[in-house]
């Protein structure tokens, strides 16, 4: 069992980065893989990006790639993703999740974080 907590959210102008943390609890970290997912207002939640057990292997929605990173730092339990050169149609609450298997593009996972709100002004 893992718990997640994020950080980092924010209001930003377009074009403006953040960075979002999510920290887990337990000794395990390294046992899951995780995943960034967001779900604006009136949307369905939808997959972001997601990362290996050994950070090995990413994973990313067309719409983030080359603008989002996903990482890992195993010996501090803590995913992140930087987010740059945002726009609006990156508003939504963002969730990390974590899975006990190999990673997925879909809400097949089993510990999900509260979220962390994201605004980008136009």
């Amino acid at each position: 069992q893992v718990q997640l907590e994020e950080s980092g959210g924010g209001l930003v102008q377009a074009g403006g980065s953040l960075r979002l943390s999510c920290a887990a609890s337990g000794r395990t970290f390294s046992s899951y893989a995780m995943a960034w997912f967001r779900q604006a207002p009136g949307k369905e939640r939808e997959f972001v990006a997601a990362i290996s057990q050994s950070g090995g292997s990413t994973s990313y929605k067309d719409a983030v790639k080359g603008r989002f990173t996903i990482s890992r730092d195993n010996a501090k339990n803590t995913v992140y993703l930087e987010m740059n050169n945002l726009n609006p149609e990156d508003t939504a609450v963002y969730s990390c999740a974590a899975r006990n298997f190999g990673i997925a593009t879909t809400a097949l996972y089993d510990y999900w974080g509260q979220g962390t709100q994201v605004t980008v002004s136009s």
